[in-house]
């Protein structure tokens, strides 16, 4: 999802998700979904925005998921951990961690709209921490992802790429 047909738009959604990824790669999560919702709270489309950012996020996870696994040469394995580091099984998650699974694997597999109503449902149903985790889990993934496509010399969305150089 990429929402270009507006740039003005497009430039501010990059901008906030950049310092959000550069705040996430120094371990500042709260900070970085200060950002986030902070930002978006103050607008008057914040909703369609924080789905659009949320989105955007997890679509460039879905093509860095896409480029490290091409071919089959190397997997990529998903894990989800808790809160102290230890790997859990994805349906012993808490609900919006299994929220952001689902959210990723619907963008992995080309179903845009599945992975709509995945962050949909967050926003409507979903209380405030709950959304914020989603968004921590998608900023996580987008910096570690960014991080591994550069290890291995695969391409990186430049916005990705200027906002963790930082």
């Amino acid at each position: 999802m990429h929402p270009q047909q507006d740039p003005d738009r497009w430039a501010r959604l990059t901008a906030v998700a950049g310092e959000a990824l550069a705040a996430a790669k120094v371990g500042e999560d709260a900070v970085a979904v200060d950002l986030v919702t902070g930002y978006l709270s103050g607008s008057p489309e914040g909703n369609e925005e924080i789905r659009e950012l949320v989105l955007l996020l997890f679509s460039e996870c879905s093509d860095m998921v896409s480029a490290l696994g091409s071919g089959g040469a190397t997997p990529v394995k998903m894990q989800v951990f808790d809160e102290d580091g230890q790997e859990v099984p994805i349906d012993d998650a808490d609900p919006p961690v299994r929220t952001a699974i689902r959210t990723l694997l619907a963008e992995v597999h080309g179903d845009q709209e599945a992975a709509a109503e995945q962050i949909e449902i967050a926003l409507a149903n979903g209380q405030p921490q709950e959304l914020a985790t989603v968004v921590l889990q998608a900023l996580r993934w987008t910096v570690k992802l960014a991080l591994e496509c550069e290890v291995r010399d695969l391409a990186v969305a430049p916005w990705i790429e200027a906002a963790l150089d930082e």
